[in-house]
């Protein structure tokens, strides 16, 4: 299966503006022949606090409807993240959507970041479950930006759910932007499964995204990368073969120790 990553800058507000950027991102993705694109956080309200808490829209009535309808025209599977408003509660969430715009999985965002220049917890609530769903051959599990530093993230994507593909939409920032590339081989390599980052580009309320999406192999191998600062498609295969060569050459899952692994 060919999978892509849609790296963009989003109008913080502008949800017709943003909506329409990942429906021409979605197409140029099935014009390359991908079956799923991955898109970075927030795409429907930009990532910026005081707009999210003004933005944010409910999941029955916001993104998650005109991503259906996309994905359906357009006959191609997709994760976004998005804006969940839920009564008093505002989670940072990702849909999941096949190529027939049915909801495969519904994620928010366990880990809500704090380091300056950026606190979530302002405005945001932290989701309590982690989430997968198959497509094809391939188990997708979900991730969002900060999720990528928690190794037991992946680990129980990977352990629990049965996992072999993780996807990430993040707004990580330039601040940081060696450690991306850094945790993405990790994770990868660690869970001998595909590791998938869609990152924006350009500056939300003065915080400027660093890009440098990446789609990384279950060895480590660096399949595709965007640039740092631009608009920017990447695409890869995926293979289960691949991840099985992978997994029976260092069979590290049957070699774990859980008895001596505390889970808090």
């Amino acid at each position: 299966m060919k999978i892509a990553a849609a790296q963009i800058a989003c109008v913080p507000g502008d949800f017709d503006a943003n909506v329409q950027k990942t429906r021409d991102f979605a197409a140029l993705a099935k014009k390359s022949g991908a079956e799923l694109v991955v898109f970075p956080e927030m795409v429907d309200t930009g990532y910026s606090m005081p707009v999210i808490q003004k933005h944010a829209r409910v999941w029955s009535d916001g993104a998650v409807r005109e991503l259906q309808k996309i994905a359906k025209e357009i006959s191609i599977a997709i994760v976004a993240g998005i804006s969940d408003r839920d009564g008093a509660s505002i989670f940072n969430a990702q849909v999941f959507l096949n190529g027939q715009g049915d909801v495969l999985a519904k994620y928010r965002k366990t880990h809500l970041v704090t380091a300056a220049p950026l606190d979530e917890r302002v405005c945001l609530s932290p989701g309590n479950e982690f989430v997968s769903s198959k497509i094809d051959k391939f188990n997708v599990g979900l991730s969002i930006c900060y999720d990528l530093r928690f190794p037991e993230m992946a680990r129980t994507l990977v352990i629990e759910r049965g996992a072999n593909v993780i996807v990430n939409s993040s707004a990580w920032p330039v601040l940081r932007a060696e450690h991306l590339r850094i945790l993405a081989l990790a994770r990868a390599v660690e869970n001998q499964s595909y590791f998938v980052i869609a990152n924006r580009v350009g500056t939300d309320d003065r915080v400027t995204f660093c890009g440098s999406s990446v789609i990384v192999d279950p060895s480590g191998t660096i399949l595709a990368a965007a640039s740092p600062d631009r608009d920017e498609l990447i695409q890869a295969d995926i293979s289960e073969r691949v991840i099985a060569d992978v997994r029976n050459r260092v069979p590290v899952f049957a070699h774990r120790r859980g008895d001596l692994y505390k889970t808090n």
